[in-house]
Parts: C-alpha cells; sequence; structure tokens
C-alpha cells in the first residue's frame, strides 16, 4: 500500500539499517516529481534496477518555491508524496524540507545514489560523501523532452 510506504527519516534509517544487515543495496533519489510524467516513471525504474530497494526523496513545497519559482509546485507535497508511493518501483518515500538532499543521504548512507543525465556529476549533491564511504553515483539517461516544465508550458501556450 502506498502509504506504508511514506515515512519519516527517523523510521528510515532504521529500516534502512536492517535491510543493509541483511545485505540489500539500497537505491537513493530525489527530486520534486511535480506532474509525474512519462520521464520521471522511467527514471524511476531505471533507479530501482540498480539495487534491491528503492528510496525516493520528495523536495518539500517550501524547498521547491526556493529552487524552481513562487508558482511551483503545481501539485501539493501530500499529493506528490502518494503518487510516488503509489509506483511499484519504489519501496519508500521521505518528504526532506532542507533545500536539498544532503541531510537524508547522510541518514541513510545509501550503497547507490542516483540521479538523472540532466545533472553533471560532479554537481549531484551527495555524490562526494557516497564515493567516500565506498557508495556508486550513477548518472541514468533522462528520457528527452520530457519535462514538468515543459508540460507546464504547452498547458499555458494551449490554454493560457
Amino acid at each position: 500500500m502506498p502509504g506504508t510506504k511514506i515515512t519519516s527519516l527517523s523510521n528510515l534509517k532504521r529500516k534502512i539499517a536492517r535491510l543493509k544487515q541483511d545485505g540489500k543495496r539500497i537505491v537513493f533519489t530525489n527530486g520534486c516529481f511535480d506532474i509525474l510524467h512519462y520521464g520521471h516513471t522511467k527514471y524511476l525504474q531505471d533507479a530501482r534496477n540498480k539495487g534491491d530497494y528503492l528510496v525516493v526523496a520528495v523536495n518539500s513545497d517550501s524547498s521547491i518555491k526556493k529552487i524552481k519559482d513562487n508558482n511551483r509546485p503545481v501539485v501539493g507535497q501530500a499529493d506528490r508524496l502518494k503518487v510516488v508511493a503509489a509506483l511499484g518501483c519504489v519501496d519508500f518515500v521521505v518528504l526532506f524540507k532542507e533545500d536539498t538532499p544532503l541531510k537524508v543521504i547522510k541518514a541513510l548512507k545509501p550503497d547507490i545514489l542516483v540521479k538523472g543525465s540532466d545533472w553533471d556529476k560532479k554537481k549531484i549533491v551527495g555524490a562526494d560523501f557516497v564515493e567516500n564511504y565506498g557508495g556508486k553515483v550513477i548518472v541514468i539517461d533522462s528520457v528527452k523532452g520530457r519535462s514538468t516544465s515543459a508540460i507546464i508550458q504547452k498547458i499555458a501556450r494551449l490554454w493560457g
């Protein structure tokens, strides 16, 4: 059930520690996931295929306003958490309020940190931290022409 996938950082930290003791590989990624589209779902499926469990950290509404603009997100954080949790490839979902997911990454110490190819590997938040303890950072190809911003622009053009 999607609701059981959504958890606090403290609960998630305990769950991840147990899974790691059992030898499971934890994959971590993060994002806004505002207006979920095929690019998101393909990316999350690809990320999940890199390990045994996929943790997705979702930006809070306030953090999105800081990194995107004041008109975003279109979909509120409670709904975005539930939509991401409803995906079969996602095992855990956690909300973060900071500008970056570094606090979550440091708490969970994932085996694999994944971001899309729209990110320069050198600028991926937490990459140095993960690599320093022997974890991997993987960049996954993004689906060309698929983005929330493009969807918003198309809607504005057609119905604005």
